[in-house]
């Protein structure tokens, strides 16, 4: 069985996940060492596509809030250093195989990437701020699509996963396939501005205390969302369809887990406002069958075994390859 693995799954089987359309521009001519962090086989991995990269991998950890320790610092460098040399060895040997790119597709692909943008000025402020430019951008795109296409020929019918390799692995892994516990259920919503007075929070609590009542004395839960909900699902009767754990506001969510179907919520204050909430359905928590998984499985241990045998592949062209490192000094 064989599974395609795009540019980005390549990254990640050669060393730091990177952005691929920001993989290394390399210049073929002499430069001086200080302009450069490796030599492959005679070709340059530049200094400034190494400092480029290291921005994008701060910048990622800045978004999630981590900080990078100097040991930290030291590794991803160090992994950084160790992507770019792989990339450039398996595009030397894509090059050397005679793999061909269509100018097409790689217009396509930038085309895809220009999509992810609002307007097509965001999309060139973007590209400045990474000092590329489209030209630029093409190129690696072809470089990508060149290690792609080499790749998925030299794996082609080496990557096979049998029926009891992915019954195996679910069995020894049934943790990973728990399908937690789900509650169906519909809601009436007054809402509270955020710093509204006490006198706005009475108004608005005082309201959805009368619409309680009718609730309790038989009144129909849909009819009175739609003509009192403050919330988009008023439409669909207040439904807010199938929900699990960290899913809803905290106090929502704890107290519509705690009804029972068909059972009417106390009047609940969140962020957005107070709530009326009722249960329609309760899903309890399970086990993914086999069947529902076995796909899922066989393209993991798919790609599990391609970057098993492209990572020795590369190593292989390590040995063979003359390859000299520089100093490596990151852009703050």
């Amino acid at each position: 069985m064989q599974e395609r693995h795009g540019v980005l799954f390549l990254l990640v089987i050669v060393g730091l996940v990177l952005t691929w359309i920001v993989m290394p521009a390399l210049a073929e001519e002499t430069q001086p060492s200080e302009d450069k962090v490796a030599l492959v086989n005679g070709s340059v991995v530049s200094r400034v596509t190494f400092d480029r990269e290291m921005s994008g991998v701060r910048q990622r950890f800045s978004s999630m809030g981590k900080p990078i320790s100097p040991s930290q610092l030291q590794e991803l460098e160090k992994k950084v250093l160790d992507n770019l040399i792989n990339i450039e060895l398996l595009y030397q040997q894509s090059r050397k195989v005679g793999t061909k790119v269509d100018e097409a597709e790689v217009s396509a692909q930038l085309e895809t990437l220009k999509k992810r943008f609002p307007t097509e000025a965001e999309f060139k402020n973007a590209i400045n701020k990474m000092k590329l430019t489209e030209t630029v951008m093409k190129s690696q795109i072809r470089r990508g699509i060149t290690i792609q296409r080499f790749l998925d020929k030299k794996t082609l019918g080496k990557v096979e996963v049998t029926e009891e390799e992915i019954k195996a692995y679910y069995d020894s892994h049934t943790n990973f396939f728990k399908k937690p516990g789900q509650v169906r259920a519909s809601h009436i919503l007054i809402k509270v501005e955020p710093g509204a007075n006490e006198k706005d929070k009475a108004k608005a609590r005082e309201k959805i205390e009368k619409i309680r009542k009718r609730l309790v004395k038989g009144e129909d839960f849909g009819a009175l969302a739609r003509e009192f909900s403050q919330c988009p699902s008023s439409a669909k009767g207040g439904d807010l369809n199938y929900f699990g754990r960290r899913q809803m506001a905290k106090p929502f969510e704890d107290a519509a887990f705690a009804l029972k179907v068909g059972e009417l919520s106390d009047v609940v204050e969140t962020r957005f406002g107070y709530h009326l909430i009722k249960v329609t359905d309760k899903k309890p928590a399970s086990t993914y069958s086999y069947k529902d998984v076995k796909n899922r499985i066989r393209k993991n241990l798919v790609r599990e075994k391609t970057r098993i045998e492209v990572s020795n592949y590369v190593q292989k062209l390590k040995k063979a390859a003359k390859i000299e490192i520089f100093p490596v000094k990151d852009a703050k």
